[in-house]
């Protein structure tokens, strides 16, 4: 810029014929300023490279490129996903074919047809609201609400990629291990007391695809150690797990267990029986639930299911067998 100005007075002063020197010495001194200023500039500019270096070197050390960022830390973090269901025991079912678990025994009946219509709905709410942990309960004992988790939970397992576990949250009254033909097996309890982990608690069931987590031996105190604070932590690992937990809990009326189960639910299905449920225990068991986690009520044993003869008119035709040459 001074090389500018320079040029700008002599010309300048040669058409206005002004001492020369007086004006060279204005010009020295912008120069004199320009290169003060260029000094500081660079100066400037060193120091902060030096303090980006001294930041770098710093970072460096404190996370060392070969320690900290592997170059096989995706596989390695997949790899630890794979493990922790691993490390599941693996049983097989045993359901008797009079057993009401319909998606089992009897996948093409209107029943089961009803519990894939259901998982379809849970499925689409899940698009618009958190909807991971799914409440069952009823409004007094016998409607039925053990069956109707156990089914839920197998037609949801029928989606790849989604994993679901069935939690049977009745501590007092468990039924979920017989409905499987499973037998008394280690679960929440235990887990609860401190006596067994996750590993040795929950369990791949391989014919249905699904993994459950039984109530285990039946405690004394079943609220209280439900109240204990590890319940919470336990559901928090369970979440981070599994894609749906369908969590099978005593009715409403009779224990407070149920309202225990409810605060660490996303939804929750009231189950109602016809020919058992009344409807003043209907209502109350209503009011007990709150507002924003009921999903909806679902009849049990119903005698009127709708479409149900256009249902079976489309069920798959039995292929046609040739006629014998003694009928031609």
């Amino acid at each position: 810029m001074s090389y500018i100005f320079d040029a700008l007075q002599k010309s300048q002063s040669e058409r206005s014929g002004v001492d020369r020197k007086a004006l060279s010495a204005a010009t020295e001194v912008l120069k004199a300023a320009e290169r003060q200023a260029a000094d500081q500039r660079e100066a400037a500019l060193n120091a902060r490279t030096d303090e980006q270096a001294a930041a770098v070197a710093d970072l460096e050390s404190a996370f060392p490129l070969e320690t900290q960022f592997p170059s096989e830390a995706e596989p390695t973090a997949i790899k630890s996903h794979v493990d922790q269901f691993g490390q599941f025991q693996s049983l097989r079912v045993m359901v008797a074919l009079q057993s009401h678990l319909v998606c089992v025994t009897d996948k093409e009946s209107l029943a089961a047809e009803k519990f894939r219509f259901l998982a379809v709905r849970l499925r689409q709410m899940q698009q618009t609201r958190v909807l991971k942990r799914v409440l069952i309960t009823s409004s007094v004992p016998q409607e039925g609400k053990s069956t109707v988790a156990a089914n839920l939970a197998c037609t949801l397992a029928r989606r790849a990629r989604q994993r679901t576990l069935l939690l049977d949250g009745d501590l007092r009254r468990p039924s979920l291990s017989n409905i499987f033909g499973l037998g008394k097996i280690p679960g929440i309890c235990e887990w609860l007391q401190g006596d067994r982990g996750p590993a040795e608690s929950i369990y791949y069931l391989e014919d249905v695809g699904l993994w459950i987590l039984p109530a285990g031996s039946t405690p004394r105190n079943a609220l209280e150690l439900m109240q204990s604070g590890r319940l919470s932590a336990m559901m928090d690992q369970l979440t981070a797990w599994f894609d749906w937990i369908v969590i099978d809990t005593p009715p409403v009326l009779p224990l407070a267990d149920t309202s225990v189960w409810m605060r660490l639910a996303d939804g929750v299905i009231l189950v109602t029986r016809q020919g058992t449920s009344e409807k003043r225990q209907l209502q109350r068991g209503l009011e007990t639930i709150e507002r924003s986690k009921l999903i909806g009520a679902l009849l049990n044993c119903s005698l009127n299911a709708s479409h149900k003869d256009y249902y079976y008119h489309y069920k798959p035709a039995a292929v046609p067998q040739p006629e014998s040459s003694s009928q031609k």
